[in-house]
């Protein structure tokens, strides 16, 4: 793509303010932020990928990972400010998340042990695991507004705080994962996901595209399952006061 065609598709966001004021949204210093903040955010890590997949050095994926992690706990994290320490257990989830999807596809062999493979299926699989994490702790907060009284009626008949928040963690789980399900039910026939779409327009063979995609839809839905499980273990504590009782509203 030119210069010229990239500068062209402002085009789009022109579009996009314009409906905005004329709809009176007030949404035009957010797109323009937005926009300046996306093209300066993927101009400046692809030359950084530039460097780093020439140099193929185990610190700097390394360090880019974590700073991924980093980035996407923080912003997930602001979900539920009111939480200490949040951030952490986000941190953690992804975390573990990262490793063992990278500890199976090096193991297995699925994937080559280079940067330009690592990188990607990390950024894709981080990603994921930030919006499974920030949908969870929304609807953990609205949970514990439209389910308090079942979870002190739990604990005033000698529940633990386990068995009294149990029922709101697995609808929250559920809850997290079910765009990601409803992703791979309709991936192909309602929408042809980005990474196989930027291949095919690469010049890639639509089958190696394809199966690629597969892979990431797969790795997507194990992703959301784990960060979000393992989420709701480390952090349900965080509702609850010292003296095992819901804080307050």
């Amino acid at each position: 793509m030119s210069n010229l065609a990239l500068g062209c598709t402002l085009v789009f966001v022109a579009v996009t303010m314009f409906l905005s004021i004329r709809q009176k949204l007030g949404l035009e210093k957010e797109i323009a932020v937005g926009t300046l903040r996306s093209a300066v955010q993927l101009l400046l890590i692809g030359y950084v990928l530039h460097y780093v997949f020439h140099a193929e050095q185990p610190l700097l994926i390394a360090a880019i990972i974590v700073m991924m992690i980093g980035v996407a706990s923080w912003n997930a994290g602001s979900r539920s400010r009111g939480l200490r320490g949040i951030r952490l257990r986000i941190a953690v989830s992804i975390g573990i998340t990262e490793a063992l999807t990278m500890a199976i596809l090096l193991g297995l062999r699925i994937i080559e042990p280079t940067a330009q493979f690592i990188i990607p299926i990390s950024g894709i699989t981080i990603g994921s695991a930030m919006i499974v994490s920030g949908l969870f702790l929304n609807q953990m907060n609205r949970e514990m507004e439209t389910a308090r009284g079942e979870i002190e009626t739990l604990l005033a008949l000698g529940g633990t705080v386990r068995q009294a928040i149990q029922s709101s963690l697995k609808r929250s789980v559920r809850a997290s994962m079910i765009p990601t399900v409803d992703g791979m039910k309709t991936v192909g026939l309602v929408q042809l996901p980005g990474m196989m779409t930027g291949m095919i327009v690469a010049g890639a063979d639509p089958i190696e595209a394809v199966r690629y995609q597969i892979l990431i839809m797969f790795i997507l839905a194990a992703s959301a399952a784990l960060t979000a499980m393992v989420l709701g273990l480390i952090s349900y504590k965080l509702w609850f006061t010292s003296e095992q009782t819901l804080k307050g509203r």
